[in-house]
């Protein structure tokens, strides 16, 4: 997702899969496939080292999860702590919140 447009509309309406670290929020989309946006605050990871290791983590199991995903736009919103995260860790809590936001959509 790109435009400040398409995160409103998501913000607006979601249904959201949370963690203490994470929230995903999934909307419906008119597009054929899913789509991922970020929103991760400087104040929470203050390094942009810290910032681009989360979304890298964050894309690759958006591309891993995609084929199981229905038409959705998925927001990743980053909270206070996610830094202090390991990779294995944000891997095992972004699974399950995959599978509660896919659960959510889909019903």
């Amino acid at each position: 997702m790109l435009t400040p447009l398409d995160f409103q509309a998501v913000f607006k309406n979601a249904v959201p899969a949370v963690s203490p670290h994470i929230t995903l929020l999934g909307k419906q989309n008119n597009f054929n496939h899913p789509r991922l946006g970020m929103a991760i605050p400087k104040k929470h990871i203050k390094r942009a080292v810290g910032r681009n290791r989360i979304r890298r983590v964050v894309k690759e199991l958006f591309r891993h999860q995609q084929h199981s995903l229905p038409a959705i736009d998925v927001v990743v919103i980053a909270k206070k702590g996610i830094a202090d995260l390991s990779n294995q860790e944000l891997n095992k809590i972004l699974d399950k919140l995959w599978q509660k936001l896919i659960r959510r959509c889909s019903g």
